[in-house]
C-alpha cells in the first residue's frame, strides 16, 4: 500500500519569539522541518509551508529531497487540504505537525497497523495532572478521565481524509481527526510518546536543546621549568616562592593544561596552535587570556563548561594554601560555578624533574557538553 507524509510546516512560530519561524530553527545543528522528514525514513514527504518560506525552506533541508512542496493556507486546515490536493491519490498518508521534531518509528508502526482495521488512527497520552476550569482563579475540577492528549502524525486512509477536508463547513479545526469524525469516519486511538511534545516557546527550545547535547571529555598536560628570578604564577594565582615558572608567557602550566583540555573537548588543537610561542605578542603574557579563547570557542559552538578536574605536580610550593583562590578563578575565566571546578595536588615522591625542584607538571581534564552533531 502506498503510504504518504504530509508535514504541515506553514506557520510563523510568533509564540516561539525566535528570529525565524520555529520550523526552521536549528536544534543540535539540525532544523526542526529536517529531523521531522529524516523520522520517516523511505516515505514520500510533501511538506507544506508559508508564502515565501521556500529559500528557509531550501536551507533548513540541506540537500534532503522531497516529494513535493506546497503553499499553504491561512489556516492550519486549510494547509493540510491544500497538501492533501497536491498529493492527489494514495492509500494512506500520515498528517504530521513540523513542530513535532522527533518521531518515534514505533508510533509510525502503531499507526499504520491501526489502519488495517479503521479509517483513521492518532497517538494518544493520558492526562496525568489534575484538570480544572479557571480563568483569574482556579474553578471547578474536571474528571480527566476518559481524557487523552492527543499528538501527530495523524494517519487516515487518504480517500477518507480528503472526502472530509473537502466536506467540513465549520470553524477551522485543530486538527484532522476532528475533521474526519465529523463525516463520520471511525479514529482509533494508539499509543503515543512523550518525544512527540510540540515546540511551542521558546522555553520548549532551549529545553530540548540542552536535552539534544552530548558529553565530551579531553585532557591537557603541560611542564615549564622553575628557575630563580621568575615570578610563579599557578591557576591564575601568584604564589610567593623562590623560583617562579620560565616559558614565553606567565608560564602557568596549571592553566595551560586546562585549556589544552577544553580547546581538546571541540577538537580544536592545542594551546601552541592558536598562541605560538614564535610570536612575541604573547610573551609574558597572562594565561587567563589563553583560557578565556577556549572557553569562548566552546561557548561560539553552542556548548557548555560542565567540569574541570585539575592535578598540580610539585615538591614545592604547598598548594594546599592556594587551593580556593585557584578554583575561584579558574571559575572566574570560565564563568562556571566555583563548584565545577577541582584542584588537587601532588608529588611524585622526590622522583623525576618535579620530585628534584627542577620543574611543574600540571594535568587536567575537562567536561564539555556540545550540541548534538558538532
Amino acid at each position: 500500500m502506498e503510504t504518504i507524509a504530509l508535514i504541515v510546516a506553514a506557520g510563523r512560530g510568533e509564540r516561539a519569539g525566535l528570529d525565524k519561524p520555529k520550523q526552521f530553527v536549528l536544534l543540535g545543528g539540525v532544523a526542526v522541518i529536517a529531523r521531522a522528514v529524516d523520522a520517516f525514513g523511505e516515505m514520500p514527504v510533501f511538506v507544506v509551508i508559508g508564502e515565501g518560506q521556500r529559500a528557509l525552506l531550501d536551507e533548513a533541508l540541506a540537500g534532503r529531497s522531497v516529494a513535493g512542496v506546497v503553499t499553504g493556507g491561512a489556516e492550519r486546515q486549510d494547509s493540510v487540504r491544500l497538501g492533501l490536493e497536491a498529493i492527489g491519490s494514495a492509500d494512506r498518508v500520515l498528517i504530521h505537525d513540523a513542530a513535532r521534531a522527533f518521531l518515534p518509528q514505533a508510533v509510525i508502526a502503531r499507526l499504520l497497523t491501526a489502519l488495517d482495521t479503521h479509517d483513521g488512527a492518532v497517538p494518544v497520552l493520558p492526562i496525568a495532572d489534575s484538570v480544572a476550569r479557571g480563568d483569574d482563579v482556579l474553578g471547578d475540577a474536571v474528571d480527566r478521565s476518559g481524557l487523552v492528549r492527543v499528538q501527530t502524525p495523524q494517519a487516515f486512509r487518504f480517500d477518507a481524509i480528503m472526502t472530509s477536508h473537502r466536506a467540513w463547513r465549520g470553524a477551522p479545526a485543530t486538527d484532522d481527526a476532528q475533521v474526519a469524525r465529523a463525516a463520520g469516519y471511525m479514529v482509533a486511538m494508539v499509543p503515543g510518546d512523550p518525544m512527540l511534545e510540540k515546540l511551542t516557546v521558546a522555553d520548549d527550545f532551549a529545553a530540548t536543546s540542552r536535552r539534544l547535547m552530548i558529553s565530551r571529555s579531553a585532557s591537557g598536560f603541560d611542564v615549564h621549568r622553575l628557575e630563580a628570578g621568575e615570578e610563579l604564577w599557578l591557576g591564575g594565582v601568584r604564589i610567593p616562592h623562590d623560583k617562579g615558572l620560565s616559558g614565553h608567557s606567565d608560564a602557568d602550566v596549571a592553566l595551560h593544561a586546562i585549556t589544552d583540555a577544553v580547546l581538546g573537548c571541540i577538537g580544536a588543537g592545542d594551546i601552541g596552535s592558536h598562541f605560538p610561542p614564535s610570536d612575541v605578542q604573547w610573551r609574558g603574557a597572562s594565561s587567563d587570556r589563553f583560557l578565556d579563547h577556549a572557553a569562548a570557542m566552546v561557548a561560539a559552538r553552542g556548548g557548555i563548561i560542565d567540569f574541570i578536574d585539575l592535578t598540580i605536580i610539585c615538591e614545592a610550593p604547598k598548594i594546599g594554601p592556594y587551593r580556593d583562590a585557584m578554583r575561584a578563578k579558574i571559575a572566574d575565566i570560565l564563568k562556571v560555578p566555583v563548584s565545577s571546578i577541582s584542584v588537587k595536588a601532588t608529588t611524585t615522591e622526590r622522583l623525576g624533574f618535579t620530585g628534584r625542584g627542577e620543574g611543574i607538571a600540571a594535568q587536567a581534564i575537562a567536561t564539555v557538553r556540545l550540541p548534538e552533531g558538532l
